[in-house]
This record gives structure tokens, sequence and C-alpha cells, in this order.
């Protein structure tokens, strides 16, 4: 038997009340709670089902858990297999977010056309678009394949009858806001939609041992729209990110069960659709001004991989009581700090100058490793000298101003001497944990005074 419960739910962080507030009492808000009519099963005491049920599920010690190898399967995309964690395994759940517009559909198009060309057959859900749209979508992509099905649907339960009827092997939902259940009174794209929803995606995807992916729109704040609880219900969160007036894109994991978080993947949006980058540290300096002031090369880890970043500050005297401080790419709190520092243990007197750090390529780093270079950098600006041309600067700013050891020295050392960079600073103590037999010079530093001393031309 089914009764009609009415729930007042909030549509930011997804909080049931049994009545309406003003305020949200889960996340703070206010007017975020909506009327909500679910339809819940009661048994013959009048519970609902599921309440006070026993379980038949017998505890087992670990070491009698059978071992599973995850069998990867590669995405056709190297840069995707990277951020995946090495490509997909069977019954995951993947969540996509990005802004509208920045490439998600054209990104899981081009996905479904190598999965197709690798013999896997892919059931395409749009519902945001037309199948007459899709082919024309997939047309100036070159994705055409017969492996690739194609269903204009937003009704849950018929897309999974075409589950049933085509037995897929990958799955993808574009978007999850415009998916609804049937059964539930909400209008699509409402919490209790969007968590139906994808409790059924997951139950499906578990069930068949099939991959699904899933589009997720975003709100104003960069977050994905809906509750929070579906980035904890998916096995992986990417994130889509790049600015719609650029074309360079970045593909970031933040949420990963089989793989590592820092991993991200740079592409470049073409006419022909999405481009993968191979070499990111060539890209990112490709456009590096020579000998000019305010300008340094980091050497930044994002996952297992390096990529050389060009910082830029700018240093410029204000008629202002208070000086403005802005970062770009760069943890501002940690500009402050830095800036602190240069005034403190170098005399540099920027109290009275507007300081601004960018990192060129649209790229958004917040590892420590890169406070030398944002340093120098700031210094180089201050001062008008440019900083020498060949030179990468990796180590972490302490307080007293020390150089303090970063992680992965060698790898970072060898992405410089790859891209053809004469000398690279590291800190002392690093370089004494293993020994340089490249041809790059490296010059250990024990503080930002010694490093700026040696660098400035």
């Amino acid at each position: 038997m089914a009764k009609l419960v009415t729930k007042y739910v909030c549509q930011q962080c997804g909080y049931e009340s049994v009545k309406w507030l003003g305020r949200c009492t889960g996340c703070g808000g206010w007017n975020t709670l909506v009327e909500e009519f679910v339809s819940q099963r009661i048994n013959r005491r009048g519970t609902p089902e599921g309440v006070n049920s026993l379980s038949t599920a017998k505890a087992q010690s670990i070491v009698q858990i059978p071992t599973q190898r995850e069998s990867r399967s590669s995405t056709g995309m190297e840069e995707t297999d990277r951020v995946l964690g090495g490509g997909i395994v069977p019954g995951c759940l993947v969540l996509i977010g990005g802004d509208p517009g920045i490439g998600k559909s054209t990104l899981l198009l081009q996905l479904s056309h190598h999965l197709a060309a690798q013999g896997r057959r892919v059931l395409y859900v749009s519902g945001e678009e037309s199948a007459a749209q899709l082919r024309l979508r997939a047309e100036r992509l070159e994705a055409m394949h017969e492996s690739l099905f194609v269903v204009a649907e937003t009704d849950l339960s018929v897309a999974l009858q075409v589950v049933d009827q085509l037995q897929p092997d990958v799955m993808i939902v574009d978007s999850i806001q415009t998916v609804y259940d049937p059964q539930l009174e909400s209008a699509p794209g409402s919490v209790a939609q969007i968590r139906e929803c994808t409790r059924g995606l997951l139950g499906v995807a578990k069930g068949r041992n099939m991959a699904v992916f899933i589009v997720g729109h975003v709100t104003k704040e960069g977050n994905l729209a809906g509750p929070r609880l579906l980035e904890h219900m998916v096995d992986t969160v990417l994130y889509f990110e790049g600015d719609r007036h650029h074309t360079y894109r970045v593909l970031r994991a933040v949420k990963n069960r089989y793989g590592s978080t820092n991993e991200l993947a740079i592409f470049e949006m073409k006419q022909e659709g999405l481009e993968e980058v191979r070499n990111p540290s060539e890209l990112f300096l490709s456009e590096r001004a020579v000998q000019t002031s305010g300008s340094a090369v980091i050497a930044a880890m994002e996952g297992s991989r390096p990529l050389l970043l060009e910082v830029q500050a700018l240093v410029a005297p204000t008629s202002f009581g208070t000086p403005k401080r802005m970062a770009t790419g760069a943890d501002p709190n940690r500009v402050s700090l830095i800036l602190a520092v240069l005034e403190k243990r170098l005399g540099l007197q920027m109290q009275m100058s507007d300081a601004y750090v960018n990192l060129a390529g649209g790229v958004r780093i917040d590892e420590p490793a890169a406070d030398l270079g944002i340093a120098l950098a700031l210094a180089s600006g201050f001062r008008d000298r440019p900083l020498s041309q060949g030179d990468v600067f990796i180590g972490e700013i302490g307080l007293t101003g020390e150089v303090r050891s970063v992680s992965r020295l060698e790898q970072r050392v060898r992405e410089a001497e790859k891209l053809g960079f004469e000398r690279c600073f590291v800190p002392d103590r690093g370089l004494r944990e293993w020994e340089n037999r490249g041809k790059i010079r490296v010059v250990g530093v024990q503080t930002i005074a010694n490093t700026l001393q040696q660098s400035l031309t």
C-alpha cells in the first residue's frame, strides 16, 4: 500500500522538514525549502517498509573475503584514463560537472565514439537535445559509429527499459537534472528527483556491472546543483573547468574511489572537438615574454604529472591608503603571507604598492612548492629587474625566510631539463637526498635572500 507524504526539502543541501521553515537549519539558506510529495509504501503494521527490518547479512573476517582484481578498460583517450585512475572500472558511477557550454556533452560524445570503436555498446540518453541534434553534433565531431545508440528521453523508467532491451556496456545520461522518476510527484530537477534518479542509476550500474556516466549542472558558486548527497552516492566526481572565451579545458577529479584525486587532464577545444594536450608544460610556456620583469617559472605537481607554469606578478605604486592584493590561480592568503615575508626579511617596502599575481594559462594550483617562484616574481616586479630566462624555482617559503624542501623534487627537475631550462633553484636540504646526473644545473638554496641574489640579472 502506498501513501502520499508531504515533505519540505532544502534545494541546496537536501535537508528535510515536516513543516516549512524560512531558513534551513542544515545549511542556513533562506527560502530554500520547497514542498514535495513523496510516495511511500506502508506495510500492514502501518510503518514504512524497510524500517526495523531484520537483515540476513553476516559479518566475515576481512582475510576471508576473496580478492577481486579491477579489470579496467581504456576510454581511448589517454588524458581521460589518467583522471579516472587508469581507465573505466565496470560498475562505476561517474558524475561530470561543469559550467553550461563548457564542453561536457562534447567530451562524452567523443568518449562514446572511442568506446564504440573498441567494440563496446554505448547508450547515450539525452534529456536536453533531440536525437537529430545529437546526430548533427556527432557528424561535426566525426563520432559516428554503429555501436553508439542514442535515445532522447527524460523518463527514467523508459530509459531503463531501453537498457533492458539493448544490454549496453556503458550508459551516459545527459543530464541528471532533466531526468525524472514518474513515481515521484515532485518536478524534474528537484532534490527528491535527483536523489532517487541517481539511486536508480547506481542500482543499475552495480547490478549489471555497467559503467554509467551522468552529467550534472553547477550553481553560480561553481558547485554541483542539487543535494550534497549526490556527490556521496557516486564513485567518481569530475569537474570540467575552463573559460568559455579561451580554448583550453581542464578535467579534474575531486573524488575517485578507484584512483587518485590529484590528477587532471588538459584539452584544447577546436572546431573538430576536444583535442588532448600531450605536453601541457610546453603549452603554458609558449607565450612567455622574453626579458620581462615580474615573470618566473615554477614546477608544480598535479597528481603524477609535473607541470611547468609561468607566474606573473605586477607591483605598482598606489595613492590609496590600503594597497590592493589580487591573486588568480594561486591562494590569495598564501600570496599575502609571501608579501609579508618579502617586506620583513628582504626589506622590500611593498606596503604602498598594489600587488597582482597571475598563473598564465588559467591553471589553479594550491601546493606550497610554488612559493619560491611567486616570491621571486614579486621581487622582480617590485625592483623592475627581470629574472634569468633559463631559471626554474621550486620550494616552500617559511615565515623566517627559509626555503623548505618539497616532495617529488627529482620529477620536477627532470621536467625542467626536458624543456631546455639551464638552472633549477631547489631547497638545499632536498638536494642532499638525491644525486643529479642530468645536464641541468641544480642550485641548492637555504633562504629567499640568497635565491634573489643569484637569480636577478
